[in-house]
């Protein structure tokens, strides 16, 4: 976790630069590395970087590029905490992010399904705080990733986050930026095809080392 990081003097390797750079030049990218390569201390940088936590730059790139540190709405979903060995492991993850948004922006929930109760919390987010919405996206594959033995499990994972995944082309004018990270892209998984402007990064030169 960046904040931990720097809150707790430990060592951490500057690639504020990149992520400003990403932050700058595009709006949704995807980013494949095998699982303990750093995925998740990125998006945790990501997090600090969009909600605009100044003060933990300090001394890193990121303090001299950027000038403004505007506070955005950030919803950042990790998929790495949940098992995946039984279909309601998933919608039990998906509940616990989504109460905690609604949570925040005071949305009041009106349906069951994931995906519409998603698009709420992101008009919420967007009105209650009059800046665009931040996604993040840790492992958005793992659920299916660790299921590629199980079709029938795999297959109930891939359609429930197809709906999930398509809300962000839906709310495309009140979103500032989404990454999303995995260790492989799906092309079966819709958010690829829904988000045809998801750049790629995973074999970039530029963020080798991201």
């Amino acid at each position: 976790n960046f904040e931990k990081l720097r809150e707790g003097g430990y060592t951490y390797i500057d690639k504020t630069a990149q992520i400003y750079k990403l932050a700058t030049l595009g709006t949704y990218y995807f980013l494949s590395r095998p699982r303990r390569f750093g995925k998740s201390l990125l998006i945790s940088t990501m997090d600090a970087y969009f909600s605009g936590k100044k003060d933990l730059f300090k001394g890193l790139a990121m303090e001299q590029l950027e000038k403004d540190w505007i506070e955005y709405p950030v919803l950042h979903l990790d998929l790495n905490t949940g098992r995946y060995i039984k279909p309601e492991d998933l919608d039990v993850v998906l509940d616990q992010h989504l109460n905690n948004w609604e949570a925040r922006y005071g949305v009041v929930r009106k349906y069951d399904d994931s995906s519409a109760r998603m698009n709420d919390i992101i008009d919420a987010a967007f009105s209650k705080t009059g800046r665009k919405v931040v996604i993040l996206i840790d492992e958005y594959d793992k659920p299916i990733v660790n299921n590629l033995g199980n079709e029938s499990l795999a297959d109930y994972y891939r359609k429930t986050l197809q709906g999930f995944y398509s809300v962000l082309k839906a709310k495309d004018g009140q979103i500032k930026f989404g990454f999303l990270t995995g260790v492989s892209k799906i092309g079966k998984l819709s958010v690829f095809s829904a988000l045809n402007n998801l750049k790629d990064i995973s074999m970039v030169k530029d963020y080798a080392d991201i």
